[in-house]
């Protein structure tokens, strides 16, 4: 397994494109979220220009994971669409605060195929702390996100240091919470 980052434009020839289709086989087709998508592929108003993408591939370069990195300087989906995860916060706007979002680690043509270890594999770590140091390199100092609550106990069992922004809340039937994970000292 390898990764890849970059923005769009910098991902090798077809990996864009493969990976909107994976993101809809993950999110829409597996997890069955309702979002209003062409067929075949995922992509929202975030995908920009200047969205960075972190892409993990199997030996036969098959997409196994991903991760979506956000400038808060700009539009992004905490502070668009779950503005109330802030607990009447203003969102973040700052070069040292970006989104992660889009985040899945199912390897379809792993033993399973399923998302149900997506947050506690080893990939999805390896993910995780790529997706943090991609961040960094950023000039990144906090990652926030929108999360599930389940995630929480998943990143202090891993050592990552986060907590929340606000309470967690119900959203579409899921508990949700603005978690926030230090970039310069991520592990304990």
């Amino acid at each position: 397994m390898h990764m890849l980052s970059g923005q769009s434009a910098h991902l090798p020839v077809g990996v864009a494109k493969a990976l909107s289709v994976y993101r809809h086989k993950v999110f829409v087709e597996m997890l069955g979220w309702q979002l209003d998508t062409p067929p075949g592929i995922e992509q929202d108003q975030f995908d920009r220009e200047d969205t960075v993408y972190i892409v993990s591939r199997d030996a036969e370069e098959r997409i196994t994971g991903c991760a979506r990195l956000l400038p808060t300087t700009q539009p992004y989906l905490l502070g668009e669409v779950f503005p109330q995860l802030l607990n009447g916060l203003p969102a973040p706007n700052s070069p040292e605060v970006w989104e992660l979002s889009r985040f899945a680690a199912v390897d379809f043509q792993g033993p399973t195929g399923t998302a149900g270890g997506q947050f506690i594999s080893p990939l999805a770590l390896e993910l995780l702390r790529e997706a943090i140091h991609c961040a960094a390199q950023l000039g990144a100092k906090t990652i926030i996100t929108v999360s599930p609550v389940g995630i929480e106990r998943i990143l202090r069992n891993a050592g990552f240091h986060a907590h929340r922004a606000g309470p967690p809340m119900i959203i579409d039937g899921y508990p949700l919470f603005a978690c926030v994970i230090d970039v310069e000292n991520p592990l304990g």
